[in-house]
């Protein structure tokens, strides 16, 4: 156990024949004491010194661990947020073009629909222009015919004995 300033001024020295002039030994132990009081002053002040700068050394250590967990987790969000636009984007470019596919096969489904709807229409128009023009040649065939006269000359008469029949009812 140390000695302290107490134990050194309490110390009793036997003594001995010739020994040492008492009046300088106690004038020594009082230097030794103010000395040794001193330095244990000091020392206690430099242990709280020291013990406040480990507490700042503790909150500077803490300090510099949180901001490297909130740059790692920053980066990890980063990385993360990196991630995620990249496979949103890949998502929406497969969306796109899904759609233009699906786009192209309506508008290519819609183009032969309506090749075959004008084909059709192009038969049903050929096939009238055929029946109307055999209409038409038929009816010119009975225009032409000698029937024809003696048609006009019978409807003549018969739409003399109308009128007369007409005029006579009245």
């Amino acid at each position: 156990m140390p000695l302290t300033p107490l134990d050194i001024h309490n110390k009793e020295f036997s003594r001995r024949l010739r020994g040492y002039d008492e009046d300088e030994v106690n004038e020594f132990l009082d230097q030794v004491i103010k000395d040794y009081e001193s330095v244990i002053r000091e020392n206690k002040e430099l242990q709280n010194q020291l013990l406040t700068i480990q507490e700042r050394l503790d909150h500077f250590v803490n300090i510099e661990e949180s901001l490297s967990k909130t740059i790692l987790v920053a980066q990890e969000a980063a990385d993360d947020v990196k991630n995620n636009s990249k496979k949103e984007s890949q998502l929406i470019i497969k969306e796109a073009e899904k759609n233009a596919d699906r786009i192209i096969n309506e508008a290519l489904s819609k183009s032969r629909k309506v090749a075959i709807e004008t084909e059709e229409l192009r038969k049903q128009a050929s096939i009238y222009r055929t029946r109307f023009r055999t209409l038409v040649e038929a009816q010119l065939e009975l225009l032409s015919q000698d029937d024809w006269n003696a048609l006009e000359s019978r409807e003549a008469s018969e739409s003399v004995t109308f009128k007369d029949d007409v005029l006579h009812r009245i």
